[in-house]
């Protein structure tokens, strides 16, 4: 079965923190950080529609900048999620700039910005290129169970952890998947054509089994249409799994309070990307500086029953030992232990 969500690590592990995920069935994608955007493509900066930023470190936001130049002159609609204070840090990364030609542009490029509290409230606020990006059209929010993004096919949740100060975590959840049997559609002599979308969106939507639905295409200029109930359709040409699941986790100390947020966030992921900065020899320094050991990531991503963990965000000082934070990772994940 195909899945919809393509994860993959914008940089290398020991460069700016980021996790890309393109979306299999539209010209679309999401990110998790905004560090320096490495090898993607402006064709693939293009596709983001949504941003979820841990916090503003340097290395998780430096790339605002170029996100904002390549998009002015685009009709184009950018909503950013970071912690508290993250609107105001917008803002002035747009006031540093001068922008008294903006007016001219043909298109309104927005950058929507979220705040996000730990009491389930967010603070949202508007930035319009063709009004020299002032700050607008604030507004309080809420949300619940911690989904910050909630849409037909996928929900974001966070996750509040401490890096001395508030760092999200978050997971991408699909919320099922639906996938067409194609040799059934064969047998039926049916066409694949912008019918199936609609009829997956029907599902999703739970629509009742008993709705008539039209199947059609076009072939050789003629319309071919048949109508068939929700249900039978679903019993003869689609197959209805649990959704993928993709967490992100990085830049969080290891307490207690942290650890158990993060599994419950990750819990049964597909993929878990997770930083591991230090070793387990320099854990004392670990929890100085507030990340995650290699074996503490492992051990993480084993308590939540994920299927795969990556980690990535290791310090520079094990440029040359690159594999052996890989593996203190893989032998916690797998139970079979760490060296002291």
């Amino acid at each position: 079965m195909r899945p919809s969500f393509h994860p993959s690590l914008i940089n290398g592990p020991f460069d700016d923190p980021g996790v890309y995920v393109d979306f299999l069935f539209e010209r679309r994608a999401l990110l998790f950080d905004l560090g320096e955007p490495g090898p993607l493509t402006p064709r693939k900066l293009l596709r983001v529609s949504h941003i979820f930023v841990s916090h503003t470190h340097v290395d998780h936001f430096i790339g605002f900048d170029n996100l904002v130049r390549l998009c002015l002159g685009r009709d184009k609609r950018i909503h950013l999620f970071g912690p508290t204070g993250f609107t105001d840090r917008v803002g002035h990364r747009l006031a540093g700039y001068t922008w008294n030609l903006v007016q001219d542009y043909p298109t309104d490029f927005t950058v929507v910005a979220t705040e996000l509290y730990p009491d389930g409230t967010a603070l949202t606020a508007e930035f319009h290129c063709l009004r020299q990006f002032a700050r607008e059209a604030d507004r309080r929010e809420t949300f619940s169970g911690g989904i910050i993004l909630d849409e037909e096919t996928f929900r974001i949740r966070v996750a509040f952890l401490q890096h001395r100060i508030p760092s999200l975590a978050f997971a991408l959840e699909e919320k099922r998947h639906v996938s067409v049997r194609k040799n059934r559609l064969e047998e039926r002599g049916w066409r694949v054509g912008p019918w199936l979308a609609e009829l997956k969106r029907a599902i999703l939507s739970e629509t009742a089994d008993d709705v008539p639905f039209r199947v059609w295409w076009r072939e050789r200029g003629a319309v071919h249409e048949e109508f068939h109930p929700i249900g039978v359709l679903k019993e003869e040409i689609v197959t209805i799994v649990p959704g993928q699941k993709i967490a992100y986790v990085t830049d969080a100390v290891f307490t207690a309070e942290n650890a158990d947020r993060i599994v419950e966030l990750a819990r049964g992921a597909d993929y878990l990307f997770i930083e591991a900065v230090f070793l387990h020899v320099e854990e004392e320094r670990a929890f100085d500086r507030c990340h995650l050991t290699a074996r503490q990531a492992g051990e993480l991503a084993r308590a939540a029953g994920v299927a795969r963990v990556q980690p990535f965000h290791f310090s520079p000082r094990y440029q040359y030992v690159e594999e052996e934070v890989r593996r203190e990772v893989s032998q916690a994940f797998a139970g079979s232990g760490t060296p002291e």
